[in-house]
Order: structure tokens, then C-alpha cells, then sequence
């Protein structure tokens, strides 16, 4: 179904600039000004692990370390330079000296938003402790700076240590007080409405659900969504301001509703079983009659539709004919094997894209053909629902689309018009899946677009918007967790495919909620157990990432009973996950039935 793709890299000799040690900065402050100076970096010798850092590829280690008992660990890969950084209050038209202690191969100390000349200097290599030093003077109206430390692509782990930015502290005042009047608003069965009183002094507000961050709001209400039915959950609020962020506000307990209809029909079994049937080519795992498809199948999506040209919208569905399909049935007993299957209580969906079918909706009147070819599939052959597999350059992101909850990119904000337009023409009963790559989704956990500083792979998450959009319509996602490069979990370690380990680490992003490229105030929250189903291949024929039955057993027990499980420890229980999805029907075939096997063996 899909290829791994790697992130793309900047030249070298684009950040290979070191910024000279300004001395006559240094020598020009008075004695009352030095006094005057403090350390101004917060946790500068990492003993408290990344604590008021912010890292895209960090950790904290206790060997080697300049003084103390921690420092820095940080490993580039792919397009992330392993940047580390921190935000402090400093004071306008003031002068400052930036210093840390690095070990490594080109490793950077820098200081972004002076407001005169950014500055940074550099180690090609320090295979020992060596001490950075560079100064700056902020602009006349200056009072945050960014300090930073990041690596080089390919060049393998840095260690810091000992950051200091000394100068004049700024002017941060005090934190707000804690909010009053926090209450419980609307609540459905995957959503709860909050409001409280306004603070005087703040700037912002930070929600909490069971003790973790998942929001920041400028205003005094939010809707907490990505929630599952009938469950408890208990919510806090804390108030924010240049000075930091107050204590949190008396605690709010409200229980979510039972599911409803609005992801989906509800007559779907409690552990279904997906996979895709090559219905427009043939290959090596040879053709299976829909009519064939055994009855442990519950989600059978037809393999593919796709557009005539990447960006006509105009999707279309050809049958695979006899001379490449030998035992194809006819058009008329194939709608027959449809209507069958549904009336034994199977979905049968329309699958959009594969490896092959570019879908680029890059105008409204693609979007709108789009609909309308959809739909004459759909009715044609009297179908259940759509499956989106768009992959390669289906989906991208702009440069300046950085809110995965406001998308700019017409690709994107097309494709999400065109879903909502589908599901509202059809109702309640239409069935929305996705399958996407670990390189569109879980991959945002670390890199999102082009990233903050360009040069990153804009595919890079690019289905979050989507996801996220239409995560009240979706019945069904399942990652396809195979043909995929190593992917950073929340452990922040790199997990790769062909374990029970890697099934694990990516589903429990799914359901516990992740920030996006690293931003703790940029959340993307979980999805409810019962449209979560894990993209496994069927056979080491089938694509890369083939577990062994044992296998996908640990992944079940680890991720619905938290037993049996490996080095990741995920952070829930979810008996009510809903299945399994698989490439493909014909290739389970052609490996005697061994992934339905497993999963009928599971869960009966």
C-alpha cells in the first residue's frame, strides 16, 4: 500500500556561520551593573531533567556530565537538528553572556528574538568538554529572548551542560491568582464544555485533564474533545501570565455520556476485524472473489478508487478484468456478494488512493467532483461508506500551516469539506475509515510541516488536520503501522517496525493524545478506543513490518489488559480497542488465513 519516506535535509553550508566572541561587550559593564547580574537560565545544568526546556530529540543522561549529576543528551535524525530551547525574561536595551559547556561534532549554543543581531557560536568538534561563550545586547523594547542549543543533521548525539545566560533579570512580576468558578458546561459522550471567571492580570489559560496539559485558551471557556463514553474525568484550570502560571484551580469531575451514532453506525461488533480486498488489479496473492471473503471479515474496503489525474477530484472505480483477474465475477454478482455481505452485518467501503492513486484536491471544483464521483460509486454499487488511503504526495502541508486545528492548505482543508459534505449526504450510517502512514500521523509527534525553521518534509503529520477535523464523523483509523521508518514514541525512543513493541508505542499515541512537534501547548488529543483498529501486513509477502501471531498476541494483551507487555509502557488500558486492519484479504489467503486465524483465536 505505501513506501517509507525519508525527511529532507538542508545543505550543510546553510548554518555553517559562527558568531565571534564579542569581548568589548563584556569589558564595558560597570561594576554596579555586574551586581546587578544573575543566571538567568532555568535548570541550565539539566538536574531536573528537561524542566523548562523544550526539546525536539532530547533526554537527560548522568554520564558524561561537566559538573553535577546530569546533562544534556540530544541526537539529531532525519530533518531535526535536535534543538533544545528555552524562552527567559530578560530587560530591554541590556547586555548578556550566553555560555555552556558542549561535547560533540558541530554543536551550537545560540540566542534567537534579541531584537538587534541574533546570535550563536559553534563546535566542529569536541570530543571533550568545551566551554561556548557569546554575547548580546536586546533591542530597546526587547523582554524575551530564546536561548537554544541544537546538533547537526547526521552527525550523531551532543551532549550540554552548564547553560548560563547572565545579565539583568527582567521585569516578570507575579504569576495570576488560580482561577474561581470552574464548572462543567455541554457534555457528550466524547466532549466536556468548561468556563470559569476571568483573572485579573492574566494572559491565558491552561487546562488540565487528570492532572496532564491539554489546552492553552486566551479566553475563559473550552471544550476538552477526544474523550471516551462514560468515563470520569477530572479537570483543572490555571491562569497565565509573562511571570508563569498560578496555581491550579479547585478540581471539576464530570462523566461523558454513552456513545453515540455520530462516529459511525453503532452495529459494528465490539472487536472488528478490517482488510482491503484487491478488487481493480491483480498481483501475486491472486485474485479473491468478494462472494469468497470469509465471514470473520467485518470491514471489507474495495482496493481502489482512484483519480484520473492527481488533481482532477474525478475518482473512479475499475473492476479488475478477466484477462488480468482470472475467476472475476461479473458486475451484477458482485453487487450481489455486496448486498450479501451486508445483510450477514459486514461494511463494504469504497477505498480512495492506494500507492498509486494521487488524490491533490487543490481547488473547490476538484473538491466538488470529488463528492460527486464519490457518490456515484457509492450508489452505484451500493455501498457503506469511504476509506481515505492517500498516500505519497496526496497530502502536504504550507509553510505558514502551523495550527493542526485551523488548516490553511486548500489539499487539506478541500479534503475535509469534501468528508463533511459526504457525511452529512449520507447520514448517520456512513462509515468513515483512514488508513494512513506513521509518516502522516505519529510523525508529528517530533516534526509538523516544514517545521518552524524550514527544510522539514512538508508531508511531515499532514493527516492530523484531517483526523482531527472529522474525529466526531470517524469510525475507524488504522495506521498503517508496516512500510514505516523508526518513529519516536512518548517514551521519546525511536521504536521500529517487526515487533510487538512498535504496534504498541503507536497505538498508544493514538489513544493517549500527543503535542504536536513537541509543543506543549499545541495538543493533539486522543481518539476514543472504539476508532482506533492497528494496520498490520498479513504476510512478510504483504509489505515490511510482518509480525508473527505471537506477536500481535502481546500487542492485544499489552494495550487491552496492560499485560504481557515489553519495554513500552503505555499510559492506559483500552479493552474497548476496537480491532485489527490488514494488507490484505488476498494476501491473508495466500498465507493460509493466519492473520484472521489469530484475530478469531483473540477475541472469539
Amino acid at each position: 500500500m505505501d513506501r517509507s519516506r525519508p525527511l529532507a535535509r538542508r545543505p550543510l553550508v546553510a548554518l555553517l556561520t559562527a558568531t565571534a566572541l564579542a569581548t568589548t561587550g563584556m569589558t564595558a559593564l560597570s561594576s554596579a551593573a555586574r551586581a546587578a547580574d544573575a543566571d538567568l537560565a532555568r535548570n541550565g545544568g539539566f538536574e531536573s531533567g528537561l524542566d523548562g526546556w523544550s526539546c525536539t530529540a532530547g533526554t537527560t543522561v548522568n554520564s558524561p556530565v561537566h559538573s553535577g549529576s546530569s546533562a544534556l543528551k540530544a541526537t539529531p535524525a532525519g530533518a531535526d537538528n535536535a534543538r533544545c530551547a528555552q524562552t527567559v525574561t530578560v530587560k530591554p536595551d541590556s547586555q548578556y553572556t550566553l555560555s555552556g559547556h558542549v561535547r560533540g561534532s558541530y554543536v551550537y549554543l545560540g540566542a534567537s528574538g534579541t531584537g538587534t543581531t541574533d546570535v550563536s557560536t559553534w563546535a566542529q568538534s569536541a570530543p571533550d568538554w568545551q566551554q561556548l561563550t557569546t554575547t548580546f545586547r536586546t533591542g530597546p523594547s526587547t523582554t524575551r529572548v530564546t536561548i537554544y542549543t541544537h546538533g547537526w543533521y547526521g552527525t550523531g548525539a551532543y551532549h550540554a551542560d552548564d547553560i548560563t545566560l547572565v545579565g539583568p533579570g527582567g521585569e516578570t512580576g507575579q504569576p495570576p491568582a488560580p482561577p474561581t468558578g470552574l464548572r462543567a458546561g455541554t457534555v457528550t459522550s466524547t466532549s466536556v464544555a468548561l468556563s470559569w471567571a476571568p483573572v485579573a492580570g492574566a494572559t491565558g489559560y491552561a487546562v488540565y485533564r487528570d492532572g496532564t496539559k491539554v489546552q492553552s485558551v486566551s479566553g475563559t471557556s473550552a471544550t476538552v474533545t477526544g474523550l471516551s463514553p462514560s468515563t470520569a474525568y477530572a479537570f483543572q484550570v490555571a491562569a497565565v501570565n509573562d511571570a508563569g502560571e498560578s496555581a491550579r484551580s479547585a478540581t471539576v469531575t464530570a462523566t461523558t455520556g454513552a456513545p453515540d451514532s455520530g462516529g459511525g453506525p453503532s452495529d459494528l461488533p465490539p472487536h472488528a476485524l478490517v482488510g482491503y480486498l484487491h478488487a481493480s488489479f491483480a498481483n501475486g496473492s491472486g485474485y479473491t472473489r468478494l462472494a469468497d471473503v470469509p465471514e470473520s471479515w467485518d470491514v471489507i474496503d474495495l482496493a481502489f478508487g482512484e483519480p484520473t489525474s492527481a488533481t482532477s477530484g474525478d475518482i473512479r472505480f475499475d473492476r479488475c478484468p478477466a484477462s488480468e483477474c482470472p475467476g472475476v465475477e461479473s458486475d451484477a454478482e458482485f453487487k450481489a456478494a455486496i448486498k450479501a455481505k451486508q445483510a450477514a452485518g459486514k461494511k463494504v467501503l469504497i477505498s480512495i488512493g492506494g500507492a498509486n492513486g494521487q488524490v491533490q484536491l487543490t481547488t473547490t471544483a476538484a473538491r466538488d467532483t470529488f463528492v460527486s464521483s464519490v457518490s456515484k460509486i457509492i450508489d452505484e454499487y451500493g455501498l457503506d461508506g469511504l476509506d481515505i488511503d492517500f498516500e505519497g504526495h496526496s497530502l502536504s502541508l504550507n509553510a505558514d500551516d502551523t495550527d493542526f486545528r485551523n488548516p490553511k492548505t486548500p489539499v487539506i482543508v478541500n479534503l475535509i469539506s469534501a468528508l463533511k459534505t459526504l457525511k452529512a449526504k449520507y447520514g448517520d450510517d456512513f462509515v468513515l475509515t483512514m488508513a494512513p502512514e506513521t509518516f502522516f500521523v505519529q510523525l508529528g509527534y517530533q516534526y509538523y510541516g516544514t517545521g518552524k525553521w524550514g527544510g522539514q518534509d512538508p508531508r511531515a503529520g499532514a493527516y492530523l488536520p484531517v483526523i482531527h477535523a472529522m474525529r466526531d464523523d470517524l469510525t475507524l483509523l488504522h495506521v498503517q503501522d508496516y512500510n514505516s521508518g523508526p518513529i519516536m514514541g512518548l517514551d521519546n525512543q525511536y521504536h521500529s517496525m517487526g515487533s510487538a513493541d512498535f504496534h504498541i508505542a503507536m497505538t498508544d499515541m493514538l489513544l493517549t493524545g500527543f503535542p504536536v512537534a513537541g509543543d506543549a501547548n499545541n495538543v493533539f488529543p486522543p481518539l476514543r478506543a472504539d476508532q482506533v483498529a492497528i494496520g498490520m501486513p498479513a504476510t512478510t509477502n504483504a509489505g515490511n513490518g510482518h509480525v508473527s501471531p505471537a506477536e500481535v498476541t502481546k500487542t492485544l494483551d499489552c494495550l487491552t489488559k496492560r499485560t504481557n507487555c515489553g519495554s513500552y509502557a503505555t499510559h492506559g488500558t483500552w479493552p474497548g480497542l476496537r480491532g485489527l486492519m490488514t494488507w490484505s484479504i488476498n494476501w491473508d489467503r495466500f498465507g493460509g488465513w493466519e492473520f484472521q486465524r489469530t484475530f478469531d483465536g483473540y477475541f472469539g
